[in-house]
């Protein structure tokens, strides 16, 4: 109650104001999300082709064949059974490829968190006029990390894996090569993202993600402080992690190893998890360990894994709203940095133009005693300084 009773009156009603427009967003996704499957499940079996199958689970034929673990050219009217495909086979697939289906409800609450901590970190999370000696109190962790919660229970166990921005890249990429009916009909989810991130810096995914929500809950564990701390040199995982969005295109394209349509994300997908579907074992693996070092490290999967974390990155110097440094009151006593997880603030302070991954955790935006750093629009002014 300390931080609400010093929000002033016009903070309290965009309070009241931003929770009802993102409870009118998700109820507008709610309501144009289709209700109920109308008619029975179609039923597959050996003796169908992949021309006969592919089409009824809103795949392609290269797609199909893939996920079959067939060539991309292989003949796409013969019988699977003739192709050496087994029953179990193809009905572990179809459940996959139908595990992979989208709700559009989620992107509804994908907009209405990223709102919400929009709001909260450009106009609610400092009370106004707060003086400096009460910094601590603003941008309370509590709202975060309630964030977060409804990002892995609801965008995560409750809706399922698809959406999420990791496959919205993925899937671009795959439709390039074929392994979807529509390239346009993936570019759309992966551009929705990519302007989600653009919005608020990397918001998406500092805020909505549920892959990234679980790690960062994991990391904020107050009994594990003292395992944590140290950062991961950015240049190392951002050269793992770019270096394996290019590995993952020269396998698509076929470039490296002579056949297309091999997607390494594919073999270690985390947000399988929220579907409990971990159809190789690989996945199990990346899971678990992802997990386990978020621990003591911040974000591993999104630092080092993630293609969109990459592509975000650098999307983050187009971000309309984000961290921001008065360079006249800065003295670069290194609070913000010690406090940073990703080494983000370090580097915003010192001006780098490829600054580290900045998830707009709002750690930094309290800890400066000359009140030198604040989040709000890239090219408008800062925000009135707090009194002594």
């Amino acid at each position: 109650m300390s931080y609400l009773s010093r929000l002033s009156k016009t903070q309290r009603l965009r309070l009241v104001g931003t929770l009802v427009v993102a409870a009118a967003i998700v109820m507008l996704g709610w309501s144009r999300e289709p209700k109920g499957d109308n008619g029975a499940i179609a039923q597959f079996d050996t003796t169908m082709s992949i021309r006969d199958i592919a089409p009824k689970l809103g795949s392609t034929g290269k797609s199909l064949a893939r996920d079959l673990g067939l060539p991309l050219d292989v003949p796409k009217k013969k019988p699977l059974a003739k192709l050496g495909i087994k029953q179990k086979k193809l009905d572990r697939v179809v459940g996959h490829v139908r595990g992979h289906k989208e709700t559009q409800l989620k992107y509804y609450v994908f907009a209405a968190l990223v709102l919400f901590g929009l709001v909260f970190l450009v106009r609610l999370g400092r009370p106004d006029g707060a003086p400096i000696a009460d910094r601590k109190l603003w941008y309370p962790r509590a709202v975060y990390i309630a964030a977060l919660v409804v990002a892995v229970v609801v965008c995560g166990f409750m809706l399922g894996k698809s959406p999420n921005p990791m496959e919205g890249t993925v899937k671009t990429f795959k439709a390039m090569v074929g392994l979807y009916p529509s390239v346009w009909g993936k570019v759309v989810p992966f551009l929705f993202f990519l302007v989600l991130a653009i919005v608020g810096n990397k918001l998406v995914c500092g805020w909505a993600c549920p892959f990234g929500a679980l790690q960062e809950l994991l990391y904020s564990l107050p009994s594990l402080d003292g395992i944590r701390r140290r950062k991961v040199p950015f240049w190392l995982s951002n050269t793992i992690r770019g270096g394996l969005v290019v590995l993952t295109l020269l396998f698509l394209f076929g470039v490296l190893g002579g056949k297309k349509g091999f997607v390494i994300y594919h073999y270690i997908n985390p947000f399988n998890l929220f579907n409990l579907d971990f159809d190789h074992l690989s996945i199990l693996v990346a899971v678990v360990v992802s997990l386990v070092l978020a621990l003591a490290i911040y974000r591993p999967f999104c630092q080092f894994i993630c293609p969109f974390g990459f592509i975000s990155w650098i999307a983050e110097r187009f971000s309309i709203t984000r961290v921001r440094v008065d360079r006249q009151l800065c003295n670069k006593c290194g609070a913000c940095d010690r406090v940073c997880p990703s080494g983000a603030a370090g580097d915003i302070v010192e001006g780098k133009l490829f600054a580290a991954d900045c998830y707009s955790c709002a750690r930094c935006l309290n800890v400066c005693p000359h009140d030198a750093i604040d989040y709000g629009f890239a090219l408008g002014k800062p925000f009135p300084k707090a009194a002594d």
